[in-house]
């Protein structure tokens, strides 16, 4: 069995995850569920967790879900974040460059563009459809490896431009002091946010039960920590409707 929360989990937020995980999984059993004692953290929270077939409860960005998961998992819930100018579940990317930067979005057409990873849903899908719809693509720079590093890649001079997850942003501006010489330069629409996932096996309507039981019962302070507002259910075909722009690798062959 394995569970994991890695998508916002951070030295700030690891304990309050830690505590909705055990939240949540005393729910499950109370439900007749197994579910393991303490969440998986590193390497083996991401694609080894979601494909495992024994995953008790993950959570995964959009753009995966979408391209090679959604026929192998079970979704299972959706978080609210409460984000500004979002529907309840949903989210959306911020772009970011230095303060001292005042082009406007359409002017980055060409600039040095950071992203964490060519799957991902806020940090590379989200900002190219943003981007054609006013007619172009951006051409990959630095990819990253995280939001946290594009971040910092704008912030050192070694990129121009990022977008970053909208809820990470927020974590960003909250605890990395030395991320306070960017801007916010334009948001994405709204998008469905980071699904819960579990094996395809799994008892999703138990589960999201769990969880929402788990929200409820979790401290005030802990879901400010987490910024989590609440479980809903956002349908698997919201999720699909999202479109899948060029890799990063087609963009660059393409000039």
């Amino acid at each position: 069995m394995i569970a994991s929360l890695g998508m916002y989990d951070r030295a700030e937020t690891a304990a309050a995850n830690d505590r909705f995980w055990a939240l949540i999984r005393d729910s499950l059993r109370d439900r007749g569920l197994a579910a393991p004692d303490a969440l998986t953290r590193g390497e083996g929270a991401y694609w080894p967790a979601w494909e495992d077939p024994a995953l008790v409860l993950s959570q995964t960005c959009g753009f995966p879900y979408r391209a090679k998961l959604h026929d192998k998992v079970a979704l299972v819930a959706t978080p609210d974040y409460g984000l500004p100018d979002c529907p309840p579940g949903y989210y959306c990317s911020v772009f970011v460059a230095r303060a001292d930067d005042p082009r406007h979005l359409p002017k980055f057409r060409s600039a040095r563009f950071a992203f964490n990873e060519g799957l991902s849903q806020s940090g590379w899908a989200a900002a190219q459809n943003h981007a054609a719809s006013m007619g172009f693509y951006f051409r990959p720079g630095l990819q990253s490896g995280s939001h946290r590093a594009s971040a910092f890649a704008v912030a050192e001079g070694r990129a121009d431009l990022a977008a970053l997850d909208a809820l990470t942003w927020t974590m960003l501006q909250r605890w990395e002091p030395g991320l306070a010489n960017l801007r916010e330069v334009a948001r994405t629409a709204p998008t469905p946010a980071l699904p819960y996932i579990a094996a395809r096996t799994a008892d999703a309507g138990a589960t999201h039960a769990s969880m929402v039981e788990a929200c409820a019962a979790l401290s005030a302070e802990d879901r400010q920590t987490l910024s989590l507002r609440a479980i809903t259910r956002i349908a698997p075909e919201c999720y699909l409707a999202v479109p899948i722009p060029p890799s990063p690798e087609q963009i660059a062959q393409n000039g």
